[in-house]
């Protein structure tokens, strides 16, 4: 300790040291954007509710917390193993959580600047020398030197540098961190909007086959009266054609089905040989009646795309001030403490001691206007950053905007197509009833046969969207993953 007093003026050692340890930090604080003014999110107020569509009417309910497991609404113990199946096998999941891992590792990495850096060296080697090295007439020598030392730095982060460095590192594990929650969100709604479609397509191929076996049914009655001599042959001939017709849609509908099956197979990790999915009935799913609807203000700090944009904001807000940092003069501690002798049983002898400690400094004097113009990139990074966080917000907002709008006439369009197909399914009914009494052509029964189905499928799809646009709206408030319960060493934002 007396050495190293020896190397700075009297009284001004530890105020020195004080001094550059306790300096600012250049660039901009970080200042979180403020929640948008608006109190809704379309031009006219939100209904309290939608209309009522096929018995369920579906609330709006501002304020209201979104479930985290938001799937389990649809009530369909199928659906819901289909959604864990895939969150415990889903690569695209994995892959999201070892890059959160990734950046997190990266962030505890960059946070021991704030820690002295400490080094061991051991050198060992057999030398000899030229004259003309010494600039010397006398011959060379040959000798063996071993060295150790011991060394120890530490950066003085005067200007901050480090700590806007650091702090970019926080962000960009934090964005990570949101952009893991945005994956999971992802997954669990493609599951959900697989699910659905293949239970829809899987409702019209059935609706169809039914059609189908009812239609054979009445080409058995029209052969028996051609027999008879009470219809024309050309009534079974139009008969098998609209079987043949029906037949024909079976085909693109079991294709859907089939590539369902295999999306939601990758979706949950496993080749498509290996899927087991359970069957889901489309009516047999619980329409969720009760809607929660974020407040427009709470959205921005739910979404994870939002949040993860916003991260990549205080990215380039930490970067302006590691750019800036450079600048500036940077300053740090070096001390060695080492011995050489020409073997190990010399190095403790005194005259093979040597030792150094003391302040450095660098100073950037000129360099071309690379660290003016690599702070302009910055800044102009910053406003490339900061309207795409505007943009992302305003997709957001129009986001929910459009799920809640579809919501309104999902149940409108799925009303109406619930009141064509109870008329329709009366009116076969009655002309088939007719028809097999001799009362009615067959070129009555036909129309009505063909309105029938096309209702029943128009039914199925406005049934099915009707839910989907559910999920959208789901999605489109973040997915509740704020709320859900974290176990004991849980990850989240460091």
């Amino acid at each position: 300790m007396h050495h190293i007093r020896s190397l700075l003026p009297k009284g001004a050692g530890l105020g020195l040291i004080s001094a550059l340890l306790g300096g600012c930090m250049v660039g901009p604080d970080f200042i979180q954007p403020a929640p948008p003014t608006v109190n809704r999110y379309t031009r006219g107020p939100l209904p309290v509710a939608t209309v009522a569509a096929d018995g369920t009417a579906q609330r709006f309910l501002p304020g209201t917390a979104v479930a985290a497991d938001w799937w389990r609404l649809f009530q369909s113990p199928q659906l819901d193993a289909i959604v864990r199946q895939a969150i415990a096998n889903s690569p695209t999941l994995q892959a999201s959580e070892a890059s959160l891992r990734q950046s997190q590792d990266r962030l505890r990495a960059g946070q021991s600047v704030f820690y002295p850096q400490l080094g061991l060296g051991l050198d060992g080697r057999r030398e000899r020398t030229a004259a003309a090295q010494q600039g010397a007439a006398a011959p060379g020598s040959i000798f063996t030197l071993v060295t150790l030392s011991g060394t120890i730095s530490y950066a003085l982060d005067v200007f901050g540098g480090e700590r806007r460095a650091v702090e970019g590192l926080r962000a960009q594990a934090d964005g990570q961190f949101f952009e893991s929650k945005a994956a999971f969100l992802t997954l669990t709604a493609d599951v959900v909007d697989t699910g659905i479609a293949r239970a829809a397509y899987a409702a019209q191929s059935q609706a169809t086959r039914e059609l189908i076996e009812l239609e054979n049914q009445q080409l058995h009655a029209t052969e028996a009266q051609v027999r008879a001599g009470t219809v024309p042959y050309t009534n079974v001939l139009s008969m098998r054609s609209l079987i043949a017709a029906n037949q024909a849609l079976l085909a693109p509908l079991e294709q859907k089905v089939s590539q369902t099956e295999h999306l939601l197979a990758a979706l949950e990790g496993v080749m498509p040989s290996e899927a087991s999915l359970p069957e889901i009935d489309l009516l047999g799913l619980t329409l969720p009646a009760d809607l929660p609807v974020s407040v427009p203000s709470d959205l921005v700090r739910q979404r994870p795309d939002i949040l993860s944009a916003e991260a990549q904001l205080r990215v380039a807000s930490a970067n302006i001030g590691v750019a800036t940092a450079a600048m500036f003069p940077s300053f740090s501690l070096n001390g060695t403490y080492g011995a050489e002798g020409a073997n190990f049983g010399k190095l403790p002898a005194a005259a093979g001691r040597f030792w150094s400690f003391g302040p450095s400094a660098t100073v950037p004097l000129f360099q071309g206007g690379s660290l003016w113009f690599g702070r302009q990139e910055t800044l102009d990074a910053y406003q490339a950053a900061e309207a795409g966080y505007r943009q992302t917000v305003l997709d957001a907002f129009a986001q929910v905007a459009d799920c809640l709008k579809a919501l309104e006439h999902d149940a409108e369009a799925l009303q109406a197509q619930t009141d064509a197909r109870r008329a329709a399914n009366q009116a076969l009914h009655l002309l088939q009833a007719n028809y097999q009494a001799g009362l009615a052509a067959y070129l009555d029964v036909l129309p009505a046969d063909v309105q029938w189905h096309e209702t029943t499928i128009a039914y199925l799809q406005a049934v099915a969207q009707r839910h989907q646009d559910t999920v959208a709206l789901f999605v489109a408030l973040g997915g509740g993953w704020w709320n859900q319960p974290q176990p004991p060493n849980a990850g989240g934002p460091p």
